[in-house]
């Protein structure tokens, strides 16, 4: 049977047709992407032509993004430290004198049968006065003394959950109830002004970075409007021959964006030298009160997301700044104009 000479020739239009259907599309997706490209590389190199205006607004920006992140820093490495001093605070009951040995070492089982006790330690009253004895120095005065002027104390060290200022608080009150027991040490009260203080550092840190925020909006939102003043005739051209409000303000929006990169740059490098500088001092005095305590420092992940936030700022400065000025200059301005 002879094959219909058309037949042939209707599948490869089908083909053609559906190439030419999905040309279109991938098209526009590739200008899209092309011209972002471009308005990226061009608003890039109109910073790097005016390097010294750039460089003042990155500096500004740097600052006020540092000045936050550093407080910040500070008050984690507050927080580490507050936190091992509450994990190692120890509760010391002192008996009075009239207390005997054995009943001492009776208080030592119920208190040690607490469940918010980890361990007691029974410091017999001859044993304290055997360490203070060769601690201090003073051998041949405290020959002098009638009798032992030192206590049986318990050195009490309370569980991981009851090492916290309300922890300790309830454990002190158990203990001040036991018989015998005459006074009940915890050397928590600077413990608790320091996190009263942290917690206000906190708020007004929280604080300052919101104003700096509001700061750097500021600030690139004004150097946008200036860059839009500066090229109201282009802007004036390109919605007369039918530019979308999206296609003008690109540009201004990458400007804003890359202020927001250099900006975060520059205070991640302020924030090394700031470290740098000093980390040695803060080691050196840690040292002397046998300290552990350092200056907390960003991480890669901290760096990654400083940078971002700056970015955003940037962009959102200059969006600010676009979305009042741009609806502004309209077409007509040329007409009028002429």
């Amino acid at each position: 049977m002879a094959a219909d000479p058309t037949a042939r020739s209707r599948k490869p239009n089908t083909a053609r047709g559906a190439r030419v259907s999905s040309a279109p599309w991938r098209e526009q997706a590739e200008t899209y992407i092309t011209h972002h490209r471009k308005v990226a590389r061009d608003s890039a190199l109109r910073l790097w032509r005016t390097p010294v205006a750039s460089l003042m607004t990155w500096t500004v920006m740097g600052v006020a993004l540092a000045l936050p992140v550093a407080l910040m820093l500070l008050l984690v490495s507050l927080q580490g430290v507050s936190a091992g001093w509450e994990s190692s605070a120890r509760v010391t009951a002192y008996m009075s004198l009239e207390t005997s040995l054995e009943h001492a070492r009776g208080l030592v089982s119920d208190v040690d049968a607490d469940s918010r006790v980890a361990g007691v330690e029974l410091i017999p009253r001859d044993r304290a006065l055997a360490e203070f004895r060769a601690s201090s120095g003073l051998e041949d005065a405290l020959d002098y003394l009638e009798g032992n002027p030192l206590p049986h104390t318990l050195v009490i060290t309370p569980e991981e959950d009851a090492r916290s200022a309300d922890g300790v608080a309830g454990l002190v009150t158990f203990i001040e109830g036991l018989e015998g027991v005459e006074q009940v040490q915890v050397d928590l009260g600077w413990l608790q002004r320091l996190n009263a203080m942290t917690e206000l550092l906190a708020r007004a840190v929280w604080a300052l970075a919101t104003l700096l925020a509001v700061a750097v909006v500021l600030v690139i939102g004004n150097t946008v409007r200036l860059s839009i003043e500066s090229r109201r005739d282009e802007i004036l051209v390109a919605k007369l021959v039918g530019g979308t409000d999206g296609f003008v303000r690109r540009p201004f929006l990458y400007t804003g964006t890359w202020f927001g990169l250099g900006g975060g740059i520059v205070a991640w490098f302020l924030l090394l030298l700031s470290s740098w500088w000093l980390n040695g001092p803060i080691e050196h005095l840690a040292r002397l009160y046998r300290s552990d305590f350092s200056l907390s420092s960003l991480g890669i992940g901290g760096v990654f997301l400083l940078i971002i936030a700056a970015m955003l700022l940037g962009w959102l400065g200059a969006w600010v700044a676009v979305k009042r000025h741009l609806d502004d200059i309209e077409p007509g301005e040329i007409a009028g104009g002429g």
